[in-house]
């Protein structure tokens, strides 16, 4: 980004919530003074900071900061418990951790378990065990530093271990404000520019609105957050600030289809040119209801943090192909193996492998790296998926056992893990049941030490323990109570047939 580039009163990031606006040139100095801050304390290239933020407003700046500093930059959900960012933090080395006075109960949680502990820094508060970040950035030059260079975003994404894992990609070899492939990529598909007016309604911290708002920025347009999703304030805001671009999950498409019909109708946004979706699996009935409300502008993509390949489609394709998530972009290409990593032909259901697109690594765990390599060198999300005679791209299972709610993955292990330790619970089993709001829901099957005490009572009692110990939107949501779980001898859990049950009344 050279923000220099654009108009310094130009309006770069506005809060919703306040309407608190940052212009072109303010984020220039803060990221500059950022940068600045970092090398002072001795950070390079390739080097690490964690920030742990709600959608707030110096968010994007911090990481723009660390991105013309070259540094890995690792975003962490306010939403976790201490325990699971202390885990992060002290995983992926962070050098520095910034944090803000909305989460300082969870910064003196995790604080005494950091090693080892990293400079801290902390916004809209003083802190005796951080410094004030605005006061920290008052004395260094606004000026960009004399090296410059892409740094790159290193994000946890759950996976089959049952503790999350960084995401580890290359750092840029671009000069810093040259456009690199990722940036150009971005900007052909969805014509970014400075008249681009992008409504960001997710928590900044996940990848795709993370990656999506940065991009705007690299090309002088202005980013609208939102502090939560509200549906009826998303459509105020696509009218008030006469939106062009917004990315959504299907969760939020369900909430504004349930929106009363006299709600939906009194908002007029014709400058809304992408509805962009990807995240979650979109049920057909709920993209077609979009279509017909807001027309051909809804636009799908199906990718992940590990940024080893995409795929898109339009509206107009998704008609002709309902269901699909499309075809390979980026000049990467698709491929459908077997267990055994042989091709599959068209309609014939297996993993989903990209070829040709970016490469990385799991923070770490070079065994997991190697498990989403194919024979070949192609790289897996872990989907289930099958390719249609025109290689447009169907994905029929979710990778293991993730459960994706609302567009979050949550891995099912980290709840079963909390819950096998209450003295009560002999055996437990969480996976994903259908809901109609987030697309699945966590469930729990608790084989009881006594199933006579098997009940409401035991169920709120698990339900609390569990809440008590993990981010809620990792906790069941219900528990049933079984009096043996399907287990082999060996000791494999034969959860498909449990997940199979519910699935199958739906």
């Amino acid at each position: 980004m050279k923000p220099s580039l654009y108009p310094a009163d130009h309006p770069a990031i506005v809060m919703a919530g306040t309407q608190q606006t940052l212009s072109f040139g303010e984020l220039e100095t803060f990221s500059n003074q950022f940068a600045h801050l970092m090398r002072s304390l001795g950070l390079k290239s390739g080097d690490g900071i964690a920030l742990c933020l709600e959608n707030h407003p110096y968010f994007l700046p911090v990481c723009w900061g660390a991105q013309r500093a070259g540094l890995y930059f690792t975003a962490i959900s306010y939403r976790l418990s201490a325990s699971e960012v202390q885990y992060i933090v002290n995983d992926c080395g962070a050098k520095v951790l910034i944090t803000s006075a909305h989460l300082e109960t969870t910064f003196n949680a995790l604080l005494p378990t950091l090693n080892p502990r990293p400079v801290c820094f902390m916004l809209d508060c003083e802190h005796p065990d951080a410094g004030l970040l605005g006061d920290a950035l008052a004395d260094q030059p606004s000026t960009p530093i004399e090296d410059e260079a892409y740094g790159q975003s290193l994000l946890y994404s759950s996976g089959t271990t049952g503790r999350p894992k960084g995401v580890k990609k290359p750092l840029s070899q671009e000069p810093f404000g040259d456009e690199t492939a990722v940036f150009k990529a971005a900007r052909m598909r969805y014509h970014f520019g400075t008249e681009t007016r992008y409504l960001s309604p997710a928590p900044l911290y996940h990848a795709a609105p993370l990656g999506f708002t940065m991009n705007v920025l690299r090309y002088g347009g202005t980013v609208v957050v939102m502090p939560t999703f509200d549906p009826e304030t998303a459509l105020s805001l696509l009218e008030t600030y006469q939106i062009t671009h917004a990315q959504w999950v299907p969760t939020m498409f369900v909430r504004l289809l349930k929106l009363d019909p006299s709600i939906r109708q009194a908002y007029h946004f014709p400058s809304l040119k992408y509805a962009i979706h990807a995240a979650a699996p979109c049920p057909i009935s709920i993209k077609e209801q979009m279509i017909d409300w807001w027309g051909n502008i809804i636009f799908e993509y199906y990718a992940g943090t590990e940024g080893n390949g995409s795929t898109f489609i339009t509206s107009e394709e998704w008609l002709a192909h309902r269901g699909s998530v499309g075809r390979p972009a980026n000049d990467c290409k698709v491929h459908i193996l077997d267990d055994a990593g042989q091709p599959l032909p068209p309609f014939e259901h297996g993993g989903v492998y990209f070829e040709g697109g970016g490469r990385f690594e799991y923070l770490n765990d070079p065994d997991k790296t190697a498990d989403s390599q194919s024979v070949q060198g192609f790289s897996t999300l872990g989907d289930i998926g099958y390719l249609d005679d025109e290689g447009y791209l169907y994905l029929t299972d979710r990778k293991s056992f993730m459960i994706i709610s609302g567009g979050v993955n949550i891995y099912p292990q980290e709840a079963e893990n909390i819950l096998i330790t209450h003295p009560k619970v002999a055996d437990v089993a969480v996976f994903g049941i259908p809901n109609e709001e987030f697309g699945e829901e966590v469930k729990a099957v608790v084989q009881p030490v006594d199933i006579e005490q098997s009940g409401p009572t035991l169920e709120a009692e698990l339900i609390a323990y569990a809440r008590s110990n993990i981010a809620h939107l990792k906790c069941p949501k219900s528990i049933d109570f079984l009096e043996e779980l399907p287990r082999h001898p060996t000791g494999k859990l034969y959860k498909r047939l449990l997940k199979d049950t519910y699935w199958q009344k739906n």
